[in-house]
Parts: structure tokens; sequence; C-alpha cells
């Protein structure tokens, strides 16, 4: 039987009463990445916020472990072991890298263990090493992103939640940010739940999607079935692949 790290089930939530999510419904199994695709405004980053308590919900549940975390406050959310990278890489521009990434352990204590999780980081990013004693504020987008993506796992997350790491930044850096979130999962085993407008990227490197349109799940399946799906493909691939 799949272990369901995280439940999603029925969640309404709405901003100055206008709806956001109408009865949303999905699922995460530990050891998955799974892809909200979509529009802008169409929802996608309010299950996020939801998820880390950052927006309260109208009525649902949403579960981590089997435990209830609607209703909790953010940091005792993170606490259970959920990191989330905010859209607009969101640096602290005038720390250095290295300062940037320390402060995702800020809830850890032991020191070697912390830089046992350093290494790690920099070794998943070798810019970040390369930068290491840069001030954040003068990288590029890309570089930026794995920063962020750095801190976050600095935290020892269960569970990662990305909100549109590709925007934004050059091509080229968005497959190398594609290929981290890869190994990622599958190298240290970190479930990912990905909010993502570029849809043929999000669905060429998870394992499931959803895709939502105004607050409401329309499609969800196997993502390598979805990339064959003609609605999909109408819909957000720009016609066929």
């Amino acid at each position: 039987m799949v272990s369901r790290l995280l439940q999603f089930e029925d969640v309404k939530l709405y901003y100055d009463r206008v709806f956001a999510l109408r009865g949303v419904t999905l699922d995460l199994a530990e050891g998955e990445t799974v892809a909200l695709i979509g529009a802008n405004g169409a929802g996608k980053s309010s299950i996020l916020r939801a998820i880390t308590g950052l927006s309260r919900i109208e009525s649902g549940s949403i579960s981590f472990r089997g435990e209830r975390i609607d209703g909790r406050d953010p940091a005792s959310i993170v606490g259970m072991g959920i990191a989330m990278v905010p859209e607009g890489r969101r640096v602290f521009p005038y720390m250095s890298v290295k300062d940037n990434l320390m402060m995702g352990a800020f809830t850890r204590s032991d020191r070697a263990d912390i830089r046992r999780s350093l290494d790690s980081v920099l070794e998943r990013f070798p810019r970040l090493q390369e930068r290491l004693r840069q001030s954040a504020g003068t990288l590029s987008g890309g570089e930026q992103q794995m920063l962020v993506i750095g801190r976050a796992l600095m935290a020892q997350p269960k569970l990662l939640l990305l909100d549109e790491p590709s925007l934004g930044i050059a091509p080229k850096l968005v497959q190398d940010i594609a290929r981290s979130i890869v190994q990622i999962n599958r190298d240290d085993g970190v479930s990912v739940l990905l909010v993502e407008q570029n849809s043929r990227m999000a669905l060429s490197i998870s394992h499931r999607a959803y895709a939502i349109t105004t607050g409401n799940v329309v499609i969800s399946g196997e993502s390598r079935e979805l990339l064959n799906d003609s609605r999909i493909k109408a819909a957000y691939l720009g016609g066929a692949v």
C-alpha cells in the first residue's frame, strides 16, 4: 500500500470573498514528485499557501503524514518537515550566499549535521560553492533560484514545495533546475510538490500531475500520460508535443 504523505481534501479557500479554491482534492505519496499546472491565477499557489498555513482555508482538511495541519501556524508546519520555495527568488540580497543557506537551518542545533547538509547542498549546486562568499543580490536569476532551493534543503524537509522555479530564468539554467529537482527527489528521497507554468517541463520531471483551472482540478493522472493527452496539449502545451 502506498503511503500518503500529503492529503488535501475538498479544500475551499477565498480572498476577499472571492474563491481561490473551490473544493480541491489531491494527494501526494511518499517519494513522489507531483506537479500542479495551469495558467497564472488558476489557484496553484493558493494550494501551497494553504499547505504552509500562510492562508487559512474556509473548509475541508489538509493532512501531513496522517496529522491534520490546517489551522496550525506556519512555523509549526515547517517544523513538521515542510519547506517552501516561494515564487520570486526571495534571497537576502546583502548577505553572503553561505549566510543565506545557513538561514535555512535556523531551527537546527547540531553543528556537525548542519555542516553535512551544507556540504550536500554545495555538491548539488556547484555554482553556489564558487560564489559562497559573494552577496546573494549579485547572483543571476538562475543562481538565486538554486540558492533558495538550497536554503530550503538546509531545513531537511520531507516535503519540498516549489512555486514557479523556472519563472524568469534563462532556458539553460531551467534545464539545470529541472535536473536538480529530479535529483533531490530521487537521490535525497525528498517528496516534491511543484507549481509550474512551464507545463512541458513540469510533466517531464514529475510522476503525477493535476491541471488547475479557476480553483478546480480539471484533469489529473500520470504525467507521462498527460504529456500525450489531447486536452493537455491543447490547453497547456501549445498543440502537439
